[in-house]
C-alpha cells in the first residue's frame, strides 16, 4: 500500500479520533496533518505485526495528547507570566471552545459539558472512552491500540465510566 492509499483510506477515521479528543475543528486538522507526516517518515519502520489502522490509531492518539498537553503548557506560560508582571490574576484554564461539526446546535450545550468531564478524566481512561464509546472499536481493538490486556480495556472502560457518572451528578448538584 502507498502513502496515498494510506491517506485515503484512512484520513476520516483519523480526522474524527482527533476531533473527539480537542473537539475543535482546527486542532483536529491540525492533528490530522501531523499524523500523517509522522506516518510519512516512518512507514519504513511499520513492522507489520498489526493492522496499518491499528499503527495510526496509535499514531494519532499520541499525538492528539501530544497536542493538548502543549496546549496547557502554553496556557499555564502565559498565565503564569500574565501573573508575574502583574497584568492579571491567575485564573483557571478555560475549556476549549466547543466546536464539533457532528452535534447539532441543540445538542452542542450538553455536549460541551459531557465533553468537559470526559476531558478531566486520566489520559487513558480518556482514550479508553472514547474508543469503546465513540469509536465503537471493540476490546480486543482497543488492547491493541493501546498495548494493554483486554481485561485492562475493562477496567479502564468501568473506571470511567464510573468517574464520568460521579463527575456528572456532582456536576448537576452545583
Amino acid at each position: 500500500m502507498d502513502l496515498e492509499e494510506i491517506y485515503k483510506a484512512n484520513k476520516d477515521r483519523v480526522y474524527n479520533l482527533a476531533l473527539h479528543y480537542v473537539q475543535n475543528v482546527e486542532d483536529a486538522e491540525e492533528i490530522t496533518q501531523d499524523v500523517f507526516v509522522s506516518v510519512h517518515r516512518s512507514i519504513n519502520t511499520f513492522n507489520n505485526n498489526s493492522k496499518i489502522s491499528t499503527w495510526i490509531y496509535q499514531i494519532t492518539i499520541n499525538k492528539a495528547l501530544d497536542y493538548i498537553r502543549s496546549k496547557n503548557r502554553k496556557k499555564r506560560y502565559s498565565q503564569f507570566t500574565a501573573f508575574i508582571l502583574g497584568k492579571g490574576e491567575s485564573r483557571e484554564l478555560e475549556p476549549a471552545v466547543f466546536d464539533h461539526p457532528g452535534v447539532l446546535l441543540e445538542q452542542k450545550e450538553s455536549m460541551a459539558r459531557i465533553f468537559h468531564f470526559i476531558n478531566q478524566l486520566p489520559q487513558n481512561q480518556k482514550t479508553v472512552l472514547i474508543l469503546s464509546k465513540i469509536e465503537g472499536k471493540s476490546q480486543k481493538e482497543i488492547a491493541e491500540i493501546m498495548n494493554i490486556s483486554p481485561k485492562a480495556v475493562e477496567s479502564l472502560v468501568q473506571r470511567a465510566k464510573s468517574k464520568l457518572l460521579s463527575n456528572l451528578n456532582e456536576g448537576n448538584e452545583k
